[in-house]
């Protein structure tokens, strides 16, 4: 059973990181028997990971259709990145606050790994190094009903997360406002910390237009 449900987890994280990557784009259909053969696993881990999948919203399970990657409406998109602009901004003030020296520091390392990845225009490493800067912040608030919150509903956004890192500029504008986010932690400034953290995640305007012609781009 154990060795199982670790399979069936194993599963759900490398489907996971096709849907963030692009390589299962928006309603993509997810075939039992052909993920049964290119992972060489049975059909259970297989079932389980797509019902993992569904209960945390990035796949689609429909009765005799089977299961496809979930598509976001545009408004829906919009509604889902101003609660996360929120949830991030309430991570921001408490970790302000409550980051320990350590955890600090620890937040300023993922800054700096950031920057070298920056140089190299990588926006792939960019965006694991930027989700685990975004995770310390989580942590950092001490909080972890809002912990769990934030984490559950950036998975549900990594596709298109991602995304706008591939748009021209925006890895130098996404570090820019990395620094802001960790000078306000820094000096203990919560309000400034939310105000740079719901900044950085809000997406309207020529950054949504911007995202909405990336994710066009993208296989049908």
């Amino acid at each position: 059973m154990d060795k199982s449900i670790s399979l069936a987890d194993r599963l759900r994280e490398t489907i996971e990181e096709n849907i963030a990557t692009g390589e299962l784009p928006p309603g993509a259909p997810l075939d039992e028997a052909e993920l049964t053969q290119r992972f060489k696993v049975s059909r259970t881990p297989v079932r389980e990971a797509l019902m993992q999948l569904a209960s945390a919203g990035m796949v689609d399970i429909r009765h005799r259709r089977g299961a496809t990657v979930a598509q976001i409406s545009p408004q829906r998109l919009i509604e889902m990145f101003e609660v996360m602009a929120e949830l991030e901004a309430m991570c921001g003030r408490h970790a302000a606050r409550r980051m320990s020296t350590a955890e600090l520091l620890a937040l300023e390392a993922a800054h700096t790994a950031c920057e070298a990845v920056r140089n190299a225009a990588d926006a792939d490493r960019y965006y694991h190094l930027n989700e685990h800067f975004h995770n310390l912040i989580y942590a950092g608030s001490h909080s972890g009903f809002l912990c769990d919150q934030a984490q559950a509903l950036h998975r549900r956004l990594r596709p298109y997360r991602r995304l706008q890192l591939r748009v021209k500029g925006r890895l130098q504008a996404s570090y820019s406002e990395h620094q802001a986010v960790v000078d306000a932690i820094r000096a203990g400034d919560g309000d400034r910390a939310a105000q740079a953290l719901r900044g950085h995640v809000m997406v309207q305007g020529e950054r949504f237009a911007d995202l909405m012609a990336v994710l066009s781009q993208m296989p049908a």
